[in-house]
């Protein structure tokens, strides 16, 4: 292996997987650091350091070190918000990228909103507050809606919006505890569609590699269930996007390395959410684009890292890819259901777990609460996202029965901001669900439950988070725990769930569906009274 043919890739995760791949495949020596030793790609490197990524003094103390040692060609990361660090150790050793101060105006988004509007570019109106003293005035000047959050930090976490004074101090709470810095902006909440856009730029010139649609669900929060690429958006509305995004890409001085952004479509034209100084995560640079175009856009970002020449950025392919996020209602993971039959799907390329059994789960306030992704690949954007949808009906993340997290959520109305996964609609359904008893029958026998069912379950079209009809998810409880559905004029044969399950199921889905049927048993294994259980759910 020959002098400086080594790279050092910041973060060991999944979405560093396709750097260090591709790394690889060059010939190249690879250091992965992360401050997690049991990161996904540790094990992929030739070398793995330890190293908080925010340590920046002591990544470029290391870095030093691998240039003395065989040379160091260049430092590169995707996917974290660590393009910061990136920058200083480039910087303080002379290896190719933008300057720290650069990677700054891309990072903290106090410094990005005043460039943005010293500049003309089209960005939401903004206050910075480090202290609630100035919280309510700051906020009143900006308006409702407005949108809370960190000034340094990236997934979501901590965002919020914000319709009243009364919630403000509580959004601004959650930003600051997310903030590295302790400070908080307040932004002009902006409406409209969302798209993400990532870029390769190379001595001013800027490349757009992929355009895609983002799905932005679960307000006041901003929880990205999923993207679909290329756009469908017609080519005038993609340019004007695609214009305001290079407009901002200039302001903040990229010229040599990648750029990510989030741009909404407002009533009046594109606004820049927010560019950052690197490639993106949600898993578009690493699998969507490519998937879609046939180009390593990551390839070619790593490229400049190392000042190495841009390969071909024309795409190969004119595909679609889908990608889609399973999650969960609150609780603990006891398995997780359906994960072989969605890879076998035809379409389905990938499948990513992000728990286990025995995490604990919760309905996401951001885009690192999610539970995992699936992505597709079809010749048509209708095939991409009805795979998308078949492959996520298979997957079930099963709770722990008896947790008193779940019976809140499914009970007692706590995280009312959660809409429900389904909502009756048919009066016949409605009518037989207002005359069900809660439970009729008191013993199982042999742990056989039975519910009664609803008329007219085939024409509700409500669909829940993942897409599932109701009839579909019903049947699927019934499967999956054992249960058989009864018409509620049939003779009750033992223990028959009414009221108790359509509550849990209609609030929770097939994950409420089951839970209620997995405790019910588990009550009655270990003695318990299953009346006193009810009368505490208040159902």
């Amino acid at each position: 292996m020959g002098k400086n043919n080594t790279i050092l890739i910041l973060g060991g995760g999944i979405m560093q997987i396709p750097s260090i791949r591709i790394a690889r495949r060059k010939g190249l020596r690879v250091v992965v650091a992360d401050g997690n030793p049991g990161a996904p790609g540790a094990g992929m490197a030739d070398e793995f350091l330890h190293v908080d990524l925010k340590d920046k003094e002591r990544l470029a103390e290391e870095a030093k070190i691998i240039a003395r040692n065989g040379g160091l060609q260049g430092v590169f990361t995707a996917g974290t918000d660590f393009s910061t660090t990136v920058a200083w150790i480039s910087e303080k050793i002379g290896l190719p990228g933008i300057p720290y101060s650069v990677a700054l105006n891309a990072t903290d988004k106090s410094r990005m909103r005043r460039i943005f509007k010293e500049k003309g570019i089209p960005s939401p109106e903004f206050a910075v507050v480090d202290s609630d003293k100035s919280l309510v005035e700051r906020g009143e000047k900006i308006g409702f809606p407005m949108v809370v959050k960190p000034v340094d930090n990236m997934g979501a976490r901590g965002v919020r919006r914000v319709d009243t004074l009364e919630d403000l101090k509580e959004a601004f709470t959650l930003a600051k505890g997310n903030s590295g810095s302790g400070r908080v902006i307040l932004e002009e909440y902006i409406p409209g569609p969302e798209f993400s856009l990532d870029a390769i730029v190379s001595g001013g010139d800027i490349f757009i590699c992929g355009i895609a649609d983002r799905h932005i669900c679960f307000s006041p929060f901003f929880v990205e269930m999923g993207h679909t690429m290329p756009s469908n958006y017609p080519e005038d509305v993609k340019d004007r996007v695609i214009r305001v995004f290079r407009d901002g890409v200039r302001a903040l001085g990229i010229t040599d390395g990648a750029a990510k952004g989030d741009i909404k479509l407002s009533p009046s034209g594109p606004v820049i959410g927010e560019i950052a100084a690197r490639l993106s995560g949600g898993y578009m640079s690493g699998w969507t684009y490519p998937y879609s175009s046939g180009v390593e856009v990551t390839e070619a970002a790593m490229n400049i890292a190392m000042g190495l020449p841009l390969p071909d950025l024309k795409p190969r392919q004119n595909l679609v890819s889908a990608e889609r996020a399973f999650i969960s209602i609150p609780g603990t993971v006891e398995s997780i259901l359906g994960v072989e039959k969605t890879e076998e799907e035809a379409g389905v390329k990938d499948v990513f777990l992000r728990v286990s059994p025995g995490n604990r789960v919760f309905f996401p306030t951001n885009n690192v609460e999610k539970c995992g992704n699936i992505i597709t690949q079809a010749k048509t954007r209708e095939e991409a996202i009805e795979i998308g949808e078949k492959g996520l009906s298979h997957i079930v993340i099963r709770l722990k029965p008896l947790s008193e997290e779940t019976a809140d959520f499914l009970f007692r109305d706590k995280l009312a901001w959660v809409p429900t996964a389904f909502k009756l609609t048919r009066k016949a359904n409605l009518e037989v669900l207002n005359s069900l008893p809660v439970v009729s029958g008191s013993t199982i026998s042999n742990e056989k439950i039975y519910i009664f069912k609803l008329p007219e379950l085939h024409l509700e079209d409500c669909r829940e988070w993942h897409g599932r009809t109701l009839r579909h998810a019903f049947y699927q409880v019934c499967d999956l725990g054992g249960a058989e559905a009864l018409d509620p004029c049939s003779e009750e044969k033992c223990m028959v769930l009414g009221k108790l399950f359509w509550k849990a199921f209609l609030r929770g889905g097939v994950q409420g569906g089951l839970w209620v049927i997995d405790t019910v048993r588990s009550l009655f294994r270990v003695g318990k009274n299953l009346t006193e259980v009810v009368r505490l759910w208040e159902v």
